[in-house]
């Protein structure tokens, strides 16, 4: 039965606000693009006809961390960006999350330098690590809808628990 027929027939519906504030954010996460090197052309790609992010509410990529509510880190960081990175972090409101795109950004990949950070954990808590180097679009969008499931099932009260993180590979 859907939504259309339920109302037609007994004319309301019953909810917690907690299911509709938790509705209203996965179906618009507005992303903070962090592109520092090549992964980032893949991630630009997922906003093409091909994969289309806006099917997901999330075609607004503001470059102002204020508005955003998850951080998308594609590429190598090194240890003079993490310390922007992590100030674009804190800018951001409450509550937000982050994807850790790519094998440089999520274990350092073949940058084993003393310039080049070995994960993003370090310095910032991750909720999906994104496999692949350079990770797939539709890699991203998988992230992306297990992050907007992430976000419904959580209630506003419980933003305050430690986030565990997910490793995602196709």
């Amino acid at each position: 039965m859907g939504l259309e027929a339920k109302l037609k027939q007994d004319g309301y519906m019953t909810t917690t606000i907690d299911a509709i504030v938790g509705w209203a954010r996965k179906s618009s996460v507005w992303p903070m693009p962090m592109g520092i090197s090549c992964c980032a052309i893949e991630m630009m790609a997922v906003g093409g006809p091909k994969y289309d992010i806006a099917r997901f509410g999330s075609e607004v990529m503001r470059f102002t961390p204020r508005q955003c509510d998850l951080m998308i880190v594609a590429g190598t960081v090194t240890y003079k960006m993490s310390k922007v990175v992590r100030m674009i972090y804190d800018q951001m409101p409450e509550p937000k999350w982050v994807i850790a795109m790519g094998a440089c950004t999520s274990t350092g990949g073949m940058y084993r330098s003393y310039s080049v950070v070995q994960g993003i954990d370090q310095f910032l808590p991750v909720d999906i690590y994104l496999a692949g180097c350079p990770p797939r679009p539709d890699n991203l969008l998988n992230a992306l809808m297990l992050i907007q499931e992430k976000i419904g099932k959580t209630r506003a009260r419980d933003y305050d628990d430690i986030k565990q993180p997910e490793i995602i590979s196709l």
